[in-house]
């Protein structure tokens, strides 16, 4: 049963990787703070680099994941004008899967049609042999800083942290800048469990 429970494991997330499934949750956990009473306005804002992100060629492309949130937070871009900064930063590490056979090897069971092997297990695959879709894994975290130009000082800070087998930034770090500002300007206190829809039917 245990096999059988892994081999149900291991399809699910073939699927997912191969893009078979249109739509999927992002589960984050998220952590929040906030020195701000109401929705600010006007929520003007420029982005903030620090020193490295300023060298960073990968660092504008991030700032345009993290834009479609920090829109849907109330938030409005005007350089010319800010009335606050924001600062965006990301990190990703691959990790072994929860889920990996340590005895299977690099290549095992798979999706598609037909017969493979992986290891010193039979395995059925599904156009095999390909690799293992549990060895698969990221750690993902991405944080937010809202600072008032004004005084000068940080606002708002929140986190969002994923853990699973997605492969595309594009789709997931969006995803989970939404996560990190769910509830802006006032939200829950302490750690939190926040689900976002992925996929062709998000909105």
């Amino acid at each position: 049963m245990k096999r059988f429970l892994h081999f149900g494991l291991l399809a699910a997330s073939a699927l997912l990787l191969s893009g078979c499934a249109s739509t999927y949750l992002l589960d984050n956990q998220v952590q929040s703070f906030s020195q701000l009473a109401a929705m600010p306005a006007p929520a003007t804002y420029r982005f903030e680099r620090s020193l490295s992100q300023q060298v960073d060629p990968a660092q504008q492309a991030l700032e345009a994941l993290a834009d479609p949130a920090l829109y849907k937070a109330g938030f409005r871009r005007d350089d010319a004008a800010p009335r606050y900064s924001v600062q965006v930063g990301a990190r990703t590490e691959r990790r072994l899967s929860p889920y990996a056979d340590p005895y299977w090897g690099p290549w095992g069971w798979g999706g598609g049609w037909g017969l493979g092997f992986g290891g010193r297990h039979f395995g059925l695959g599904l156009g095999g042999p390909w690799p293992n879709t549990d060895s698969y894994w990221f750690h993902r975290e991405v944080t937010v800083l809202v600072r008032e130009l004004a005084s000068n000082r940080v606002v708002y800070e929140t986190h969002a942290i994923n853990d699973g087998p997605w492969l595309d930034n594009r789709s997931v770090l969006p995803a989970m800048f939404e996560a990190a500002l769910q509830g802006f300007p006032n939200p829950p206190q302490g750690p939190r469990r926040v689900d976002i829809q992925v996929g062709a039917a998000a909105n």
